[in-house]
């Protein structure tokens, strides 16, 4: 069977993925697909950080903006999406770069997963829901954690829909959620770039990203948010600050403290992300962003596609 290059570009939040991508895509004569889980919501622009329109012009983009923040996009139906991009990407002659950090959505796609496909159940899922809600998120996600480990350190404790979907998995079929994410290698041979920075870099940077997104608009576009409808209950919401700019544009909360909140998730989410992406994989080719880079990146790219198109 053919196989068709893939360039696969990852790393933790706010270490510069869109910016070496829109760099380095023309170079290789390439489009970008976000495997971001948050960009894929309509209206969330500036606390996603999504890719700017001048970014989006100089390079197509896919998988931004698929739903509304009161719809779902469920693990199998983003990696169905992105397979039929992926396949339309390279039927044209161009080269698909996936780009992001949602290691989740990464790993389905570049490793083939079969999503498990246990069908939803409304009523466990209510009372899971209820129970997170009654004992907080960390006691769903340490009941995920006794049962099946594997599936816990892939997934953001925070992310409330995650770990009821994992549990329901569970209960619903009696096997882990992790066993049934069976792989079936796709047909693209893929190149893994890694990006980093030492952590307290990466932090400082992250810091001001977030003034930044504050300073471009975002407690607004929190407020268009919420006069559209959209509430803070929905899954949309768990995206990195946006309950927290929520309750100080609603009045619950100062700024000051909201972006302190907002920092410290962040650097938490950091850490996690850090699991997906770890220095032993031998796949990843790892990239210190906290010095000229570039160069190194696109060298190694243009080989690795040169040889194999």
């Amino acid at each position: 069977m053919k196989t068709y290059p893939l360039i696969l570009l990852v790393g933790p939040t706010a270490v510069g993925k869109t910016g070496v991508a829109v760099e380095l895509a023309p170079r290789l004569n390439a489009e970008i697909i976000s495997a971001d889980s948050r960009q894929v919501y309509r209206y969330m622009d500036i606390g996603t950080a999504k890719p700017t329109a001048e970014q989006r012009a100089r390079v197509p983009h896919h998988l931004l903006d698929v739903v509304n923040p009161d719809q779902t996009l469920t693990l199998a139906e983003y990696q169905e999406l992105a397979y039929d991009t992926l396949r339309h990407i390279a039927a044209v002659g161009r080269v698909p770069m996936l780009v992001g950090g949602t290691g989740l959505y990464v790993r389905a796609v570049a490793e083939g997963w079969t999503i498990p496909r246990v069908a939803p159940n409304p009523v466990l899922r209510e009372v899971l829901q209820a129970r997170a809600e009654r004992e907080g998120p960390q006691a769903l996600y340490d009941e995920l954690r006794a049962v099946d480990p594997v599936a816990a350190e892939r997934i953001d404790p925070r992310n409330v829909r995650r770990v009821v979907r994992a549990l329901e998995v569970y209960y619903g079929s009696g096997q882990a959620f992790s066993a049934q994410q069976r792989r079936k290698a796709p047909p693209y041979e893929a190149l893994w770039i890694a990006l980093t920075m030492p952590r307290p870099v990466l932090y400082e940077r992250a810091d001001r990203r977030i003034e930044e997104m504050v300073a471009a608009g975002w407690a607004d576009e929190v407020r268009d948010l919420l006069a559209r409808g959209y509430t803070v209950d929905l899954p949309a919401f768990s995206a990195l600050g946006y309950r927290e700019m929520a309750a100080y544009v609603q009045g619950h909360m100062a700024l000051e403290d909201a972006l302190a909140l907002i920092k410290r998730n962040t650097r938490n989410f950091i850490r996690h992300q850090y699991a997906w992406f770890r220095p032993q994989d031998p796949r990843l080719h790892w990239f210190d962003m906290s010095g000229p880079c570039l160069g190194a990146i696109q060298e190694l790219a243009l080989s690795f596609v040169g040889s194999r198109v």
